[in-house]
């Protein structure tokens, strides 16, 4: 998904580089028809969200990208990933906006989840920058944050509400680093199988 949306950007005027990766992507995929979400049939009902931004990872506008993913249990059932449309000057605001859009994602799940009778309360949200969890829960304005648009705070609102709980998780722990920047070989393998994407030829031996 990483490889793709930063393909996807040089669509309109690609050039023999983006043509080169796009190939190496197909030649991933071909690899791994085996390989898929796997769902456990008497999973946890409880519902999480990862909220996690690459800090002006963009090269060419220096643009930050956030990235989110909620899981059922230990289901991955939606992911997000989307260059944030503000330059941001700070981690802890980048962070903060991406927060806030695993927390609008998290409020559209638990209405859908309403439907099937199941109705939840303070959903967990990971983030692994305490600056931006501070500010979910502390009002105060000062130099390093004023900037932040107001619409970036409701957020606040959500967790006052209980809606959702905005909590700390390690860096090593942050599932949604999978979504929003390149890794080594042996953390993406890490990753991959801690949010259920198995190999199915593995799961029948």
């Amino acid at each position: 998904m990483f490889n793709v949306c930063m393909c996807d950007r040089f669509q309109s005027n690609p050039k023999e580089l983006h043509f080169k990766v796009v190939k190496r992507i197909l030649k991933y995929l071909k690899g791994i028809v085996n390989v898929g979400l796997w769902y456990l049939r008497r999973a946890s009902l409880s519902l999480s969200g990862y909220s996690n931004s690459d800090f002006v990872g963009c090269k060419l506008d220096r643009k930050s990208t956030s990235g989110t993913c909620h899981l059922v249990g230990a289901s991955l059932i939606s992911w997000h990933k989307k260059k944030q449309a503000c330059m941001v000057l700070s981690t802890a605001k980048a962070e903060y906006i991406a927060a806030g859009s695993c927390c609008a994602q998290i409020l559209w799940l638990k209405q859908q989840l309403t439907d099937y009778d199941l109705c939840l309360s303070k959903v967990s949200l990971k983030c692994d920058n305490t600056s931006a969890i501070n500010l979910t829960k502390n009002p105060i304005q000062h130099s390093r944050t004023k900037h932040i648009e107001i619409r970036h705070h409701f957020i606040r609102d959500h967790t006052s509400n209980g809606d959702c709980e905005v909590q700390f998780t390690e860096t090593k722990k942050q599932l949604v680093d999978f979504f929003t920047k390149p890794l080594p070989r042996d953390r993406f393998n890490f990753l991959r199988i801690e949010l259920g994407i198995l190999d199915a030829s593995n799961l029948l031996n």
